[in-house]
């Protein structure tokens, strides 16, 4: 056997051996990727439905992000069906914008939004459009990327094709930022905090030794959350007789079965910890904020 036969056969074999490997390896875990809404940006004072139905550069540059997440792959939300979806009479009721932007992302399910702003500039040297984006977690509210991007300047009049350029020039790098942030958070979980106090009338504290375990109930709930926060992270900024503040936790992106991991969950399975106890229990969740009342 030639010398070069022998080095092409143990290649070959080579080879087949990786394959043979790769093969019997299991597949890569699924990428977890996040739903978004791409809204538009507006003062507290303005109405978001008008703001956009009125500026078709806003629209337009609401729409080009939307395309370039659905492009990516990404699960997205469209705002203006969401925003229909609410019935004139309960926006209206809404005591300022600011609520109906909220109750607007929690109908929609988002994990992450994306205020958009679009911003016309009329020059001497030519016009251009400025177009800002900044995402948002939509449970704590942690800006996850911005970004910033002035399309060039033509002598024209036609502002939504500069809108476009803006974007265009933007969305690759911001996707990518995106996709860097929210892959930590898969991967440290989600921010959030609790409070957990006692109602006047409760009998009990932070230091009543509760029934036959030996434990004060302080003690029992710092052992709860090592076993329930993600990767056992929490913060205990202090204690007191009568409330435990817990500034900062982590909570998993997902549960067993591949669903969102609400904040609303977690607070559902320590109210019926607390149940196992023999202790009743309210709670109030706003965002990523948990408020547990003890009775």
């Amino acid at each position: 056997m030639s010398q070069k036969l022998f080095i092409l056969l143990f290649l070959l074999a080579a080879r087949l051996v990786a394959f043979a490997q790769e093969t019997a390896s299991p597949p890569a875990a699924r990428n977890i990727q996040p739903s978004i809404m791409v809204i538009p940006f507006v003062r507290e004072d303005q109405d978001m439905r008008n703001v956009l139905e009125a500026d078709v550069n806003l629209r337009v540059a609401v729409t080009k992000m939307k395309e370039g997440f659905d492009n990516r792959g990404f699960s997205t939300v469209d705002f203006r069906a969401k925003v229909q979806q609410l019935s004139n009479d309960k926006a209206m009721e809404l005591a300022n914008q600011s609520s109906l932007k909220q109750e607007i992302i929690e109908l929609s399910g988002a994990d992450i939004y994306v205020e958009t702003e679009a911003k016309v500039n009329r020059t001497g040297s030519g016009n251009n459009v400025t177009v800002i984006v900044t995402a948002y977690d939509a449970y704590s509210g942690l800006s996850l990327a911005n970004k910033v991007e002035n399309s060039p300047k033509f002598y024209t009049e036609d502002f939504s094709k500069l809108t476009e350029k803006a974007v265009e020039g933007l969305v690759e790098d911001f996707l990518n930022t995106l996709q860097m942030k929210f892959d930590e958070i898969v991967k440290n979980g989600r921010i959030a905090s609790l409070n957990v106090t006692f109602a006047e009338s409760a009998a009990t504290d932070m230091d009543t030794e509760v029934g036959d375990t030996g434990k004060m109930f302080s003690e029992l709930m710092e052992d709860w959350l090592e076993k329930n926060t993600y990767q056992s992270y929490f913060h205990l900024q202090g204690v007191t007789a009568t409330k435990m503040m817990v500034d900062e936790m982590r909570l998993p992106f997902q549960d067993a079965e591949g669903k969102n991991y609400r904040p609303t969950k977690f607070a559902a399975e320590l109210r019926n910890y607390l149940k196992t106890l023999g202790f009743d229990s309210t709670r109030d969740v706003q965002g990523s904020k948990i408020f547990i009342t003890v009775n």
